[in-house]
């Protein structure tokens, strides 16, 4: 329960004025309920000849109230039936038993209106926050994490907090609204069935406990396996070229029967522990009812008997009408324990620590004048005990291009991925014009830097968009400029809507060249004056890439650039070779200076000219 009460304080607030709202039709709802049934007692009594007694009205006051409500209900029943007799008089009061039950279905629905946006608004809440705390989280996480499971948490565990603990909240407050009022009623009526009865209640609260006592776990065993489904999900469309190309369907698909038998199997217990709560909740209602009765019936036989037949009688219904939300209740009390799986799985996302952080008293970044200097840059994974940068030093001079060469698993993305804060160092700093990088707003950092990638990243949009993408009021002359010096404008132009048309999802009715040609427009109208280029031509053909690079030298005039590269020849003009070998920089100057040393950098030229 404190579980629950900690969720409600964290997503229920904004929406309190819809609960104030239930609350109180809900309390006009339990109103309309008791009178009307005590209304038809009276009449049914003197129809059926166990009431002969002449009444006279009596002046209401506080002393001795019960036996003044209960003797003016049955004068003004007398009184119905000496005016209009017994048969008219009967379908009087059932007629106000059904204009009643009219107002309180009426208030029922409202109450059920009113907590819709609630469930709604906070499931939305939710999904905004997951998707914006994964948007401002590092890259480190979002790399540890298979991109199925986000999706799930974000997908099928909110879905699952809606139905579990939104609609249970509806009934958290009415339910106890009534079973407060009819109980009131009970005491009313008779405090010692009432004393009896509250004494045998926790029998079938215990009975309810037993079933939604392990159904958090069995919960959370099922949702891990539902992203465990969606993960697998993801991986097949995402690799589908290369399951076909290697024949592996057959392999990829009993892949997914096991883990969706697993899914199957897991929701399976939950249904069935689900589903033995209404039997169970059922015949403890019935056990405390027949005990009631057994109970009643002594009071009533009894000489001196403190309550009679018909007043038993009435006690009876309200009893039965305040079982029924006593079973709707427990329902919420093993629906509960699901959604809470969902929100701890939720909260994975929601409380994972963010290490890129704002600085409290931020310096004012306008632009590079200077330098960017690496002194002494160590880094590594928070996971991963070893070093992936190892004590690196680089000053990247205003306006030229610096080269980063090495083989694979050297360090050089993870070296550049440090300059935007993608990635904090571990120790050391990097500064541009003197001032460390974490002393600057992130948004203004980023603002400064253009990437293009080895994997351009589109979006299903338009060719307008993605190379607008980012930057705000882009007119279409600015894209068209743009896209023409990156030597896009001719391709798009042939397409379908020229530049209305859709890429496809990350760009896939493309080749590879134009996407990288696309994301090399959208760098040129965002117009950095820092440049990171990673191995942006490594994957192209020979026409492509000289294409591309054709666009990459024109937007890396007068830009400080640094160029991640495997292919040697792309980067043989530029200002400074540095060559990482094991997240150390092992070798350092022009092309022709790094070949005469005859080191790393020699073998790998070396290694291409073959």
């Amino acid at each position: 329960m404190k579980e629950f009460l900690k969720v409600l304080r964290r997503f229920v607030p904004p929406y309190k004025n819809y609960i104030i709202g239930a609350i109180i039709i809900n309390l006009l709802s339990a109103v309309l309920n008791v009178f009307s049934f005590m209304s038809i007692m009276p009449m049914l009594n003197m129809l059926f000849g166990m009431d002969t007694t002449s009444y006279e009205f009596q002046p209401w006051q506080l002393d001795g109230i019960k036996d003044i409500i209960i003797n003016n209900l049955y004068y003004y029943t007398t009184l119905l039936i000496g005016r209009f007799g017994n048969q008219n008089a009967l379908l009087i009061i059932g007629l106000f038993l059904a204009v009643a039950t009219f107002f309180k279905t009426i208030c029922y629905f409202m109450a059920s209106s009113m907590m819709i946006p609630l469930r709604t608004g906070v499931v939305r809440d939710i999904r905004i926050m997951v998707y914006e705390k994964v948007l401002h989280l590092p890259l480190a996480f979002v790399n540890d994490e298979r991109k199925g499971d986000i999706i799930a948490r974000m997908s099928g565990d909110v879905t699952e907090v809606e139905t579990s603990i939104t609609s249970s909240l509806d009934m958290l407050i009415r339910y106890p609204i009534l079973i407060i009022f009819y109980f009131s009623t009970l005491i009313f009526i008779s405090w010692q069935l009432t004393v009896f009865v509250i004494v045998t209640i926790p029998g079938l609260v215990w009975g309810m406990g037993t079933i939604g006592r392990k159904l958090k776990a069995k919960s959370l065993a099922a949702q891990n396996k539902w992203s465990e489904t969606m993960a697998q999900l993801d991986e097949m469309l995402g690799g589908l070229r290369i399951i076909k190309a290697f024949i592996a369907e057959d392999k990829m698909l009993n892949r997914f029967r096991r883990v969706s038998n697993e899914f199957r199997d897991a929701s399976n217990r939950v249904a069935i522990r689900q589903a033995s709560a209404h039997p169970v909740s059922e015949f403890l209602g019935t056990c405390i009812i027949v005990l009631v009765l057994w109970f009643g019936g002594i009071l009533i036989f009894s000489d001196h008997s403190p309550i009679d037949a018909p007043t038993f009688i009435f006690y009876m219904v309200i009893l039965y009408s305040v079982i029924d939300p006593l079973k709707n209740l427990s329902k919420a009390s093993y629906a509960i324990p699901k959604g809470l799986a969902s929100i701890e799985r939720i909260d994975k996302i929601l409380n994972a620590p963010n290490p890129i952080q704002e600085p409290s008293s931020p310096v004012s970044l306008k632009g590079l004048n200077e330098s960017i200097v690496f002194h002494d840059v160590h880094f590594k994974y928070s996971n991963n005990p070893l070093e992936i940068i190892h004590g690196v030093n680089l000053e990247v001079p205003r306006g030229k291009t610096i080269a980063l060469v090495g083989q694979s698993g050297s360090g050089k993305s993870t070296l550049v991925d440090l300059l935007p804060r993608y990635h904090d160092v571990t120790s050391g700093s990097i500064t541009i014009d003197g001032t460390d990088i974490r002393e600057f707003r992130i948004k203004e950092l980023r603002s400064l830097i253009g990437n293009v990638n080895q994997e351009a990243i589109l979006f299903n949009d338009t060719f307008f968009n993605n190379i607008a993408f980012g930057v705000e009021n882009a007119t279409m002359e600015q894209v068209v400029e743009a896209a023409k010096i990156a030597n896009a404008h001719e391709f798009i132009l042939q397409s379908e809507h020229g530049y209305d048309t859709y890429v496809g999802d990350r760009g896939c009715r493309l080749s590879g060249g134009q996407r990288q040609r696309i994301s090399i427009a959208r760098a040129i109208l965002k117009n950095p004056p820092i440049l990171i280029l990673d191995e942006a031509t490594s994957a192209l053909d020979t026409e492509s890439e000289r294409l591309v690079q054709e666009a990459l030298e024109r937007l890396m005039k007068s830009r400080t650039t640094i160029a991640i590269a495997h292919r040697l020849s792309t980067i043989k003009n530029a200002d400074l070779i540095c060559v990482l070998h094991e997240g150390k920089i092992v070798e350092r100057g022009t092309h022709e200076e790094l070949l005469e040393l005859g080191g790393y950098y020699k073998h790998l030229n070396d290694m291409q000219q073959l």
